[in-house]
Formats: C-alpha cells, sequence, structure tokens
C-alpha cells in the first residue's frame, strides 16, 4: 500500500528512475588501449567518443573500433555504456550513427553534441527509425552547448519528450557544455565561473521539468582533487545529478559527491518509515524529527532513496 501510495498518488513528479549517471567518462574511441581499460572501471557511464576525442583524420577508424568493441563491452557491462557521435551540422553525425549501431551489440545510450534546435532531434530520430530495427530503442542524452540552445531549450525538451512516444529513443539527460557555451557568447572562463551561473542554473531548471538528468560541467584540472571535489559539491546543491569526467582519477570524488551523506540517507528512510505508520493510522499532516512534513519534503526523501538503491542494482558486489 505504501509504494503503492507513494508512487501514483504523492510522487508522480518525481524523477524518472533511470540507470545513476554520476559521472560520465569520455573515452576516445580510437584508442584500443583506453577501450580496453573500460572493464575495469568503477564509473557509472562510459561514452565511447567520436567527437572531441578523436582527431578528424581518425574518424572513421574511431567508427569501426567502437562497433568491434561494442561486441565485447556490452554483454557483461553493468555500467551504462553510449557513444558520443558527432554533432549533426559537422555532417559526420549520420556515417557515425550507420556505423556504431548497425553492429550486433547497440550501445545503451546515444551521446547527441550541439543540439540547439528541435529540427536536430527530428534529424536524429528519423535516423534513428531508419537504423535501428523493430521494437529496439536507446537511451538518448543531449547536449546543450550554445546561446541559441539554451534559448530553444523549453522546445528542445518538449520536442524530445514528444518525439520518444513513438520514435526509437528514450530522452534521459542533458548535458551543460561548458566550454563551448562560454564560446558561443564569448565569455571568459574564471575560477569560480560565475559568468555562466545562469546557463548552468537554467539547465537544471528545464532537466527536473521535464524529468531529465542534469549532468554538469568537466572540471578540466584533473589533477586538483580538492578543486574537483568543490565544484562537485556546488553541483549538486544546484540540482545536478552528475558530472562529466576525462580522467579516471575524477571517478570516485564525483559519483562520492554525488551520494547523499549517510545521515541524509537514514533522514530519508526514517521519513518514508514514518510516513508510512501515519498513513497507515489515518493520519495526514505529521512531524518528524521537528519539522512540520509537506509533500516536496516527501518527495526530496523519496529521490533520495531511489537514487541509494538504483546505485546498490547497478554494482551489488561493491554496495
Amino acid at each position: 500500500m505504501f509504494k503503492k501510495l507513494i508512487n501514483n498518488q504523492i510522487f508522480q513528479v518525481s524523477v524518472r528512475n533511470y540507470k545513476p549517471r554520476r559521472a560520465l567518462m569520455y573515452v576516445p574511441g580510437s584508442d584500443e588501449r583506453k577501450i580496453d581499460k573500460i572493464r575495469s572501471l568503477q564509473v557509472d557511464c562510459v561514452a565511447l567518443d567520436c567527437e572531441d576525442g578523436v582527431a578528424l583524420n581518425k574518424k572513421e577508424d574511431a567508427r569501426k573500433l567502437i562497433t568491434e568493441k561494442l561486441k565485447d563491452i556490452i554483454p557483461t557491462a553493468r555500467n551504462d555504456v553510449g557513444v558520443r557521435v558527432n554533432s549533426i551540422d559537422s555532417g559526420l553525425c549520420e556515417e557515425d550513427i550507420k556505423s556504431c549501431l548497425s553492429g550486433s551489440h547497440l550501445p545503451h545510450t546515444l551521446l547527441l553534441p550541439k543540439v540547439e534546435t528541435t529540427e536536430h532531434l527530428k534529424w536524429v530520430a528519423d535516423k534513428l527509425n531508419n537504423t535501428l530495427e523493430t521494437g529496439q530503442k536507446i537511451n538518448l542524452i543531449i547536449y546543450i552547448e550554445s546561446a541559441i540552445a539554451f534559448i530553444n531549450l523549453h522546445d528542445i525538451c518538449k520536442t524530445a519528450a514528444s518525439l520518444s512516444e513513438t520514435g526509437k529513443f528514450t530522452p534521459t539527460s542533458l548535458v551543460f557544455g561548458s566550454d563551448d557555451f562560454c564560446a558561443s557568447i564569448g565569455a571568459t572562463r574564471t575560477e569560480n565561473s560565475n559568468e555562466i551561473l545562469y546557463a548552468r542554473q537554467k539547465l537544471v531548471l528545464y532537466a527536473k521539468a521535464f524529468n531529465l538528468q542534469a549532468i554538469d560541467m568537466v572540471y578540466i584540472k584533473y589533477k586538483d582533487p580538492d578543486g574537483l571535489k568543490s565544484q562537485c559539491e556546488e553541483g549538486m546543491r544546484m540540482g545536478y545529478t552528475g558530472k562529466q569526467v576525462i580522467h579516471p582519477n575524477q571517478i570516485g570524488i564525483v559519483q562520492e559527491s554525488f551520494m547523499p551523506s549517510i545521515d541524509t540517507i537514514e533522514w530519508a528512510q526514517g521519513l518514508l518509515d514514518a510516513f508510512e505508520r501515519h498513513q497507515a493510522t489515518g493520519k495526514g499532516a505529521f512531524t518528524y524529527r521537528g519539522s512540520m512534513i509537506d509533500m516536496p519534503t516527501m518527495k526530496q526523501a523519496k529521490n533520495i532513496i531511489d537514487l541509494i538503491q538504483s546505485v546498490k542494482k547497478k554494482d551489488p558486489v561493491n554496495n
């Protein structure tokens, strides 16, 4: 009764129970040595990269290698394995999709960079409809990386949701591409990133409005664990659910930072237990640890426990 009540009546607008993507790590699709290390990485999400991590004269090599390696990776993968294709406007995306989605083992997720208009989503929906077989569907992560993309963000999210109803992709996440965004507006990056604060917050707002994960910007100083941790904590306070990483040394810090503390978990589970007890006795409003509990607070607690359960389900050995 409690679970049914929570899911169907109280938490209708809570975040969908996606696979956790606390850390999204890029692996160059042309580097076989790095791809072979994926199995040893305890990371939520791996993106085999056809885009920024691959030189122009290595794009075809990357496509072929990714398609071949997916045969070995996908059958035993506990993490989310995706392919980041080149942008649609680059003229390379169609070949990326044809190659990387035509093998015997599909990636779990397609990562689409530099989405700026609804036409970009309609284009990729058409290509996926023509490439994937009947019954096949793939997760879609959407990158927002320019001023015009932020202007169109509402329409982009709305169109993604609409196309997914009959198409062959499920939108799961928005990613903030901070460096390309800075270039698009002519901003100069600073240590505190105040120049991109508005955009960083806006992405979270739209992600949560459309029940999507929000994945934060890259921290490029991979030898600065303290700075990374600080930026992770800042992002989590804003509402981000994960962060892009560029080096294996960043994975542990990022994934730990995007997990609630033991005290927070105990608070959330205790609150849900108290709610169940009060519902059983027919009582509505109640206090918990000296505070009056309302529905937004209940939703926060439910989302915390959902995250913990998702992580345990993904990697039961290490939990």
